[in-house]
């Protein structure tokens, strides 16, 4: 696992403020009234989608220059994901994971931005926009703050979070609320459950991250961009994700469409 960097801190920072700067604009779309279309690939999308995405791009271009942003409403227009370019170092940007919980007006939304080195994503922003809340995590801490659309980064006041240690009787587990499948129920029947907490987008990383919940499994296809942020702020926190079969999940692969078959996430485990 890579090591803490001196520059960790201030890339998170400037990370932040653009998820915060991005949270204005889909905060103004949202209370004005949301109209969706549909994609290629036959899911929503809204003006706030596709606003928060040119912030956020625009953001990073000043903080990273010369370091790819590889981002979802971008990657939905082309045709072919095979030709693009990702490095050893790129950014993968979610400007409004769970637009479902957007539309349907109850919160459970959020903005993902992760740093991927070698394959491995080491910054990862989540940010709540309806409730106010920035989770962040670098190697070696995890912190969340109570931050409004637009306000101040003030790193100096976040709160340190960290998962907990997986319990050895009945365990919590996060699920989705949108995007139950079979695969999942059965991985999760395997396990004796204490509670099962439903929630939207990649807030339900947050709840592991956070020591809320223990296990966060999703067996069915997603995109890179949707599981980035929140894998780097797992590892940040102390748990783990992997893939469904236990080897590592790598980031950074156009050839694959950008696609994340499954993954399981656990708080700390020993």
């Amino acid at each position: 696992m890579r090591k803490a960097s001196s520059t960790d801190a201030p890339l998170l920072a400037g990370l932040a403020a653009a998820a915060l700067e991005a949270g204005v604009a889909i905060r103004r779309i949202e209370m004005a009234g949301i109209t969706a279309q549909e994609k290629k690939d036959h899911s929503p999308v809204t003006e706030a989608d596709k606003a928060s995405e040119a912030i956020i791009c625009a953001a990073l271009a000043k903080l990273l220059p010369d370091v790819p942003v590889v981002a979802e409403e971008a990657m939905s227009e082309k045709a072919d994901a095979a030709g693009t370019v990702c490095g050893p170092r790129f950014l993968l940007v979610d400007p409004l994971d769970g637009t479902k919980e957007f539309i349907s007006g109850n919160g459970e939304y959020t903005v993902n931005i992760a740093l991927v080195e070698n394959g491995t994503p080491v910054l990862g922003i989540v940010y709540a926009p309806a409730r106010d809340m920035l989770f962040a995590g670098r190697p070696g801490a995890a912190f969340r703050a109570r931050r409004a659309p637009g306000e101040a980064v003030a790193m100096e006041s976040w709160e340190p979070i960290a998962c907990r240690n997986v319990p050895h009787g009945p365990i919590t587990v996060a699920a989705s609320r949108s995007h139950g499948d079979p695969k999942t129920d059965a991985l999760i029947a395997n396990y004796e459950v204490a509670e099962r907490i439903p929630a939207g987008s990649a807030l339900k990383f947050a709840l592991v991250a956070e020591g809320r919940v223990d296990l966060y499994p999703r067996l069915g296809t997603v995109m890179e961009w949707d599981s980035a942020a929140g894998h780097a702020l797992i590892n940040a926190a102390g748990g783990t994700l992997t893939r469904p079969d236990g080897t590592p999940l790598t980031y950074g692969h156009p050839e694959n469409d950008f696609k994340v078959h499954g993954f399981v996430a656990w708080g700390r485990r020993n």
